[in-house]
């Protein structure tokens, strides 16, 4: 039986007002399916929107109006880290495989990135970027592409691989791009940036949208910079999601109701309406008809998740509550949980289960705290080439045993035995029981005599 599970983070309140809310509960983990049910909670946290990132064992969250950063172990169900920063993080983003060891990302109220790889502990920045703080992150499926938007209306495109490489462009040549800057620049909105979000392609066909507060969401081509369609909505979306098959997207308003942007409903072209040059230029206005609202007291959407076949929308609002909303028909359900702290968060995991479930190889059982790249002794002459540190060191824990490849039958000489990955067990067993029987006079006597009959055996025939 499959079994989906999501972990939501919440934000205090004033001290005040927490007399009647769950003290110091701040990240909790979800059952969706089969059965809706709180599995367990991590103490101790206070997020703002876009704060959270999961991997298969760690939750990370950066604390509200602090420098710092929890990290939880999943496994051990405790915290696991404190980890501080030279500025307030404004938000969070996890580049690699879920079940790997990856790399967070981190943008800062400065306008920074930072990235500290969780396996080796290294850690690098980018100079300010952004003239204001950087609100959200998102990484494509590749984990080639970083996206960041600020509250300057700008979005940055990166390249990861570029961040992260040692060797950096050379400042001394005007032909190569300055180290650690990015690819482009989106300039098209015009106040905050509230979300950004990629689409679920791994081709040169993938795009990305964007939800600011001049009431748009712009869906972009990011590997051009060109922007393939807008909507210009009846408000301010504060957060935004994309349907697993890219083919609508959904965004959260302040009142709590949600916006559906369908990207097939109106188009009657054969051609998809983000790639129509004709109607790229001219903006949609969804229909009234496409908001859902539910009765009661409007409190804002902080942050919408979609399940994994994509047939319900989970929002999280001010009040402490998780709706779900049906996709088909556009109407709410009764709360999914009542955590009374304002849902800043929303995370889906993927679902467990399958039969036969990958297992990786490797496992991250415990983050190595960050260290500057410079303590790490790299060396670099100036040129734009640098070498990897003497003490750049992988921490990770093995799952399994690893394949070992395959040896050959023969060896033609010692030279080949030496440049094998490993020494085979048969040339191992002939070493061993060689070294057995040069400490065991007796049995190399018996050998002699036994090779010493067969000899005559043969000259008398």
């Amino acid at each position: 039986m499959l079994k989906e599970t999501f972990i939501a983070s919440t934000r205090s309140l004033e001290k005040k007002a927490q007399a009647t809310t769950a003290k110091d509960v701040g990240v909790h983990l979800h059952d969706y399916q089969p059965i809706p049910s709180l599995r367990s909670s991590f103490k101790k946290s206070s997020t703002q929107p876009n704060c959270l990132a999961v991997n298969a064992t760690h939750i990370f969250a950066a604390q509200a109006d602090k420098s710092v950063v929890h990290v939880y172990s999943r496994g051990k169900g405790n915290q696991e880290a404190v980890v501080p920063f030279q500025e307030k993080i404004t938000c969070l983003a996890l580049a690699g495989p879920y079940d790997g060891a990856g790399t967070l990302v981190l943008g800062t109220e400065g306008g920074r990135l930072i990235l500290w790889e969780l396996a080796t502990g290294r850690q690098t920045s980018t100079p300010q970027s952004h003239l204001q703080p950087v609100t959200c992150l998102a990484v494509d499926l590749t984990f080639n592409f970083l996206i960041s938007g600020s509250s300057d209306s700008n979005i940055h495109v990166w390249s990861l691989p570029s961040l992260l490489s040692f060797s950096q462009p050379s400042q001394n040549d005007p032909s190569q791009p300055r180290p650690y800057s990015p690819l482009r620049t989106l300039t098209n909105h015009r106040a905050s940036v509230n979300a950004v979000v990629f689409g679920h392609s791994a081709s040169k066909a993938n795009f990305t949208i964007s939800a600011a507060n001049d009431m748009t969401c712009i869906i972009w081509d990011y590997f051009t910079g060109a922007i393939l369609h807008t909507y210009l909505l009846s408000s301010n979306p504060v957060c935004l999601t994309l349907d697993p098959a890219d083919r609508a997207a959904y965004a959260g308003f302040e009142d709590g109701s949600i916006q559906v942007l369908d990207f097939y409903k109106h188009n009657s072209s054969l051609i998809h309406t983000h790639y129509d040059a004709d109607k790229q230029s001219t903006p949609t206005q969804p229909p009234n008809s496409d908001r859902w609202r539910f009765d009661g007291e409007p409190s804002s959407a902080h942050c919408v998740q979609l399940s994994y076949d994509g047939a319900t929308l989970l929002s999280g609002h001010e009040n402490g509550k998780i709706h779900t909303w049906n996709i088909a028909g556009g109407k709410y359900n009764p709360a999914l949980a009542d955590l009374t702290l304002p849902v800043t968060n929303l995370v889906m995991l993927p679902p467990t289960g399958f039969p036969y479930p990958k297992t990786p190889n490797v496992r991250l059982q415990n983050v190595v705290k960050p260290r500057y790249e410079s303590a790490l002794g790299g060396t670099s002459d100036g040129s734009g080439t640098s070498t990897i540190p003497i003490n750049y060191t992988y921490t990770a824990q093995f799952t399994s045993t690893l394949p070992l490849p395959d040896a050959p039958a023969h060896f033609l000489d010692l030279n080949d035995v030496l440049m094998h990955p490993f020494f085979p067990a048969h040339i191992l067993e002939e070493g061993i029981a060689e070294l057995a029987a040069l400490n065991n006079p007796r049995s190399s006597s018996h050998k002699v005599d036994d090779q010493g009959t067969e000899t005559d055996e043969l000259e008398s025939l």
